[in-house]
């Protein structure tokens, strides 16, 4: 079984005006609602691999009962830790050429909320595999999934995850077994700008002897590369197609990449894996929400 944990989910509301005027009313051609936040993305990109997961995660208020049913709705199972104060956060993106964001702050998370999650996540078992995705609510500790990993530490688990600075680095000891940094995060991560290949080899190489089994690393319009747990290095090109969205590409990469494991024949083929990754990657990128099936697959046809 895979479990998916955000600790930070979002109502996505998309606004599409032809022309941002700033001071002005503005009526917009059309609007969309999505269900958002990484670890949830992951689970709606696995669902169009037929690959059931569960989504964990916080949510407050009447926007977080909205968020639960969406993700319900979608055919994703739930178990999300209910808040006793704030709202579940809104993301205002508006699309008027140049893409301009409103992120909401999210409620906060008290060590006696993070003690319920602990508790469900109790109910992973040997073999299963936990996604831990995105950023954390304003008043928690860097090491917040470096303390789940160490309860977990017990059980032979595979985590997955797909964080930024400390809170990244904060797991490595606890052996993830991928980590999906971009090119940006893995320079910021030693205080470089990195260019070129080779360059972002050596310090994936790094994280690998912090602790990492695999990483994958996604470098935009260069494509994606894989550094496996042998050592082994897999390189793919990108996707060719017009980018429109860039919501939720590294969390369909991870899925892709998870998918690719499964489904790969055979199972555990790293360069399938890291194929369907960068197909679902750029099929989200591609498309105004979430990567479908058959757009992954028209894109991964690319790549073969």
């Amino acid at each position: 079984m895979i479990y998916t944990v955000t600790f930070n989910p979002a109502i996505d509301y998309l606004a599409y005006v032809e022309e941002m005027r700033p001071g002005n009313v503005n009526r917009l051609q059309s609007e969309e609602i999505h269900c958002g936040g990484k670890g949830i993305n992951v689970s709606q990109v696995l669902r169009e691999f037929g690959i059931p997961s569960r989504a964990l995660g916080f949510v407050a208020g009447f926007t977080g009962k909205a968020l639960e049913e969406g993700v319900a709705g979608n055919g994703i199972e739930t178990d999300f830790v209910h808040l006793e104060r704030g709202c579940t956060r809104i993301n205002v993106k508006i699309k008027s050429g140049l893409e301009t964001d409103l992120n909401g702050r999210g409620p906060e998370v008290e060590e006696k909320d993070l003690a319920r999650l602990h508790e469900k996540l109790e109910v992973l078992q040997d073999g299963d595999l936990l996604v831990l995705a995105g950023s954390i609510p304003g008043g928690l500790q860097k090491d917040v999934y470096g303390r789940i990993l160490e309860r977990l530490s017990g059980k032979k688990i595979r985590a997955v995850v797909d964080a930024a600075g400390e809170l990244l680095l904060n797991t490595l000891k606890h052996r993830p077994f991928l980590i999906k940094p971009n090119h940006q995060e893995l320079g910021d991560l030693f205080g470089l700008s990195l260019s070129g290949v080779d360059q972002i080899l050596t310090y994936a190489g790094k994280l690998k002897e912090m602790g990492a089994v695999n990483v994958l690393v996604s470098m935009a319009g260069d494509g994606a590369v894989l550094l496996d747990e042998g050592g082994r290095v897999h390189r793919c090109g990108a996707c060719r197609g017009r980018v429109r969205n860039s919501v939720g590409a590294g969390d369909s990469m991870v899925a892709g990449f998870l998918a690719g494991l499964f489904t790969g024949s055979p199972p555990g083929d790293y360069a399938y894996a890291l194929k369907l990754g960068t197909a679902a990657g750029g099929a989200t990128a591609f498309s105004d929400g979430l990567a479908r099936r058959e757009e992954i697959e028209a894109l991964l046809a690319q790549l073969s």
